[in-house]
């Protein structure tokens, strides 16, 4: 059976943008395409796309993503595998902290007291690092330099100016979510507008210019840093990518 674009997104959750996206950077080409021009996708194609939401789940960046499906001794069996053991220690994980949860919640009602290394049990590794990590492997020396620019410039701020930023990021995304689910284009006033303020929201941490802040906008769409975006919108990481593009052009040097 063939699927159209349309049913492919409403069949496995991933957006037509996405899927558009994924055939313009050959991680997920159709099976052919019909007299009408319409993409189809077949049994072959499903499964590639299950690998990929896989992947993505587990943290891999699409650059990684394609390596790992084009290497010729890949194997969907073994990857399957491979992925149910670190779902499974992510369970166990989960478990952990859902145990810190109910042993806290036992510490404040007064009826249970926690010692103090309980308080942080099942917790990962601060993700920061591991964050950094992925700018300079992918950034090189430019990504060493903003990366600790970040950190110079945030070193001192208090929990206030954290939650002001936070705010100011969650305004920012409502905002765009909201133009695009009026379906405004890019490079529309009002979306420009808002993209202007998330590029003054990123001056806090770091100076971007047209390279570094186009870059920025295709690390929203590659990496983990999608997250923070999809909890708006799924889409919202592609649309804000292709605004930060054409701000970078107009506005930027």
């Amino acid at each position: 059976m063939a699927y159209t674009v349309t049913k492919l997104a409403q069949l496995s959750g991933v957006s037509v943008r996405t899927l558009h996206w994924y055939d313009e950077i050959g991680l997920l080409k159709p099976a052919y395409h019909g007299e009408n021009g319409y993409r189809y996708y077949e049994e072959e194609q499903l499964l590639l796309l299950q690998q990929i939401l896989f992947f993505r789940e587990l943290g891999f960046e699409l650059k990684q993503i394609q390596k790992i499906l084009k290497r010729s001794d890949f194997d969907k069996r073994a990857a399957l595998l491979s992925h149910r053991q670190v779902l499974l220690k992510s369970l166990t994980r989960t478990k952990r902290l859902i145990k810190t949860i109910d042993k806290t919640i036992e510490h404040l009602k007064g009826t249970k007291k926690m010692k103090e290394h309980e308080l942080y049990w099942g917790f990962p590794k601060e993700k920061q690092a591991e964050y950094e990590k992925q700018i300079i492997e992918r950034f090189g020396e430019q990504g060493k330099v903003h990366t600790e620019e970040c950190r110079k410039n945030v070193k001192d701020w208090s929990k206030k100016e954290w939650d002001q930023s936070r705010q100011r990021f969650e305004a920012i995304c409502k905002e765009l979510t909201l133009l695009l689910e009026k379906k405004q284009k890019a490079n529309a006033k009002p979306v420009q507008d808002v993209t202007r303020r998330h590029f003054e929201m990123l001056k806090q941490f770091w100076t971007p210019d047209r390279e570094s802040y186009t870059a920025h906008g295709q690390f929203i769409v590659e990496s983990d840093l999608r997250k923070a975006y999809e909890v708006y919108h799924p889409q919202l990481p592609e649309f804000v990518a292709e605004a930060i593009s054409v701000f970078a052009q107009n506005e930027l040097k």
